[in-house]
C-alpha cells in the first residue's frame, strides 16, 4: 500500500479545507468542538451540504452517487472534516445499509433507498441488539412470520442508536425459529412510522437520549422489504459489521481531541506555568499521538484491503484500539483540566442555560465527552467479543 501524499492529494486536502472552513456552519461546529449534544437538523444540515457539493457518500462508487474518491482521499476528507469540528455523517444509512443494499439489495430497493439516504430525506437507524442478545447476537429473538404479502415482526431491540430521528430501521429478524441460530436469520427494511412500532428513550451517563428500546407488535412489513434471501440475514449481518467496526475507529475524531487536548494543556496551569511545560504530561500527549499514528496506518491498509475482499479479522483489530485509544484521550483531557472539568450539568450540553456554563467554558463539555466514551468498547460488537473474532481467526490458519 502507497501511504504517500502526492501533489494531487495534498491539493485535495486543501480543497477540503476551504470547503469545510467555508461552507461548515458556525453553530454545528461550535457544538462539536464544545463536546455538546448534536441535534437531528445538525446532521440533516450537513449531509445536505456535503451532498450538494457532491461528497454526501466519499464511500460509495460513482454509479450510485458516490465520490469515487481513493482510500487516502476519503481519509484525507474524513480527517479534515473532524479536524475542522464538523460532526460525523451518520453511519446507518451510508456505512451500514447503504453497502449491503449495493452488494445484496435489488435494482428496486437501490433505487428506492440509496437516493434518500444521499440526500438525508430518510435517516435509518439499527435493530441488532436485544435485551438478551448483544454480544450473542445470534441468538436474537425478534421473530418474523410470513403472511400472506407480508411478514408480521414481533419482539423488541435495545440500544437502538438515534432511532428517535430514524424513518426507517434495517432489523435482523428470526424468520425459521428451528434452524441453527445463524441460519434461520433474514434482514427486513421497516418503516417506522409501521403500526405497532413504540420507541422508547434510555438516558445514557452523560444525560443524553441517543439510544433507545424499540418495540415490535404485530408489526406489517411487506415481502419486497426482504433483502436478499430468506434465512441469510447472517451473512449480510456480517457483512454490514465490518463496515462498522472499521468506521469505529475514529482516526479524525482522535486527532481532533488530540488537537483539543494540547489545547487544554496549554491553558491549565501548575505552579504557576502551563502543564503543556510539564515532561511528564508532554510524554503522555507523544504516546498518544504515536498510538494515533499507528492506529491511522492500520487503517488505511485495512480500508485498502477491503476493498477487493472485504473486512476481515482486522476490523476487529481497529475496533479494539481505536474504541480504547478514544478513551484514553478523553481521560487524558479530565487529567490535564482537573477540578475544572469536575463541574458537569447535562442540561448545559442539550443548548440549556442561555451561555451559561457550569465551569470554564473551554472545559465545560470534557467530563460528557468522557462519559459518552464509554460506549465504543461496547457497540459495533463489545472488544471482548472481537478478540474472540481475532483468536479464532489466527487458530484457524
Amino acid at each position: 500500500m502507497d501511504i504517500t501524499y502526492s501533489k494531487e492529494d495534498l491539493a485535495f486536502r486543501e480543497e477540503v479545507k476551504g470547503f469545510v472552513r467555508e461552507k461548515l456552519p458556525a453553530s454545528i461546529r461550535d457544538k462539536v468542538l464544545g463536546h455538546r449534544h448534536l441535534g437531528r437538523e445538525d446532521f440533516v444540515q450537513w449531509q445536505r451540504i456535503l451532498h450538494a457539493r457532491g461528497w454526501g457518500a466519499p464511500g460509495w462508487p460513482v454509479a450510485f452517487g458516490g465520490t469515487g474518491w481513493t482510500t487516502l482521499q476519503r481519509h484525507l476528507f474524513e480527517v479534515e472534516c473532524a479536524l475542522a469540528g464538523a460532526p460525523r455523517q451518520l453511519p446507518f444509512g451510508l456505512s451500514m445499509i447503504g453497502p449491503v443494499l449495493m452488494k445484496f439489495g435489488n435494482e428496486a430497493q437501490q433505487k428506492r433507498f440509496l437516493p434518500g439516504i444521499l440526500s438525508s430525506d430518510e435517516l435509518w437507524c439499527q435493530g441488532y441488539s436485544e435485551p438478551g442478545a448483544g454480544s450473542d447476537l445470534a441468538s436474537l429473538k425478534t421473530r418474523a412470520v410470513r403472511k400472506d404479502d407480508h411478514y408480521v415482526v414481533n419482539g423488541q431491540k435495545m440500544w437502538t442508536s438515534y432511532a428517535q430521528y430514524a424513518n426507517w430501521i434495517f432489523c435482523l429478524v428470526r424468520t425459521d425459529p428451528q434452524a441453527k441460530p445463524q441460519a434461520g436469520i433474514s434482514l427486513l427494511l421497516i418503516d417506522m412510522k409501521t403500526p405497532g412500532i413504540t420507541v422508547r428513550p434510555i438516558t445514557t451517563l452523560e444525560g443524553a437520549c441517543d439510544v433507545n428500546e424499540v418495540f415490535f407488535d404485530d408489526v406489517k412489513v411487506p415481502l419486497e422489504n426482504l433483502v436478499g434471501e430468506e434465512n441469510a440475514g447472517w451473512t449480510y449481518a456480517k457483512y454490514l459489521l465490518g463496515h462498522e467496526r472499521t468506521g469505529i475507529a475514529g482516526v479524525g475524531n482522535c486527532l481532533r481531541e488530540l488537537n483539543l487536548l494540547k489545547h487544554y494543556a496549554a491553558v491549565a496551569q501548575s505552579g504557576g506555568k502551563p502543564l503543556i511545560e510539564d515532561i511528564r504530561v508532554r510524554e503522555k500527549i507523544a504516546r498518544v499521538e504515536m498510538e494515533i499514528t499507528a492506529l491511522e496506518m492500520l487503517l488505511l491498509r485495512v480500508a485498502t484491503e477491503a476493498r477487493s475482499r472485504g473486512a476481515g479479522p482486522e476490523a476487529s483489530i481497529l475496533k479494539i484500539r481505536g474504541s480504547e485509544l478514544q478513551q484514553e484521550i478523553a481521560a487524558l483531557q479530565l487529567d490535564v483540566l482537573g477540578p475544572d472539568a469536575w463541574p458537569y450539568a447535562s442540561a448545559w450540553l442539550a443548548g440549556g442555560f442561555d451561555g451559561w456554563t457550569p465551569g470554564p467554558a473551554h472545559a465545560a463539555g470534557v467530563t460528557g465527552s468522557y462519559l459518552e466514551l464509554r460506549k465504543p468498547t461496547i457497540y459495533g460488537g463489545t472488544n471482548e467479543v472481537q478478540r474472540e473474532i481475532i483468536a479464532k481467526a489466527i487458530l484457524e490458519q
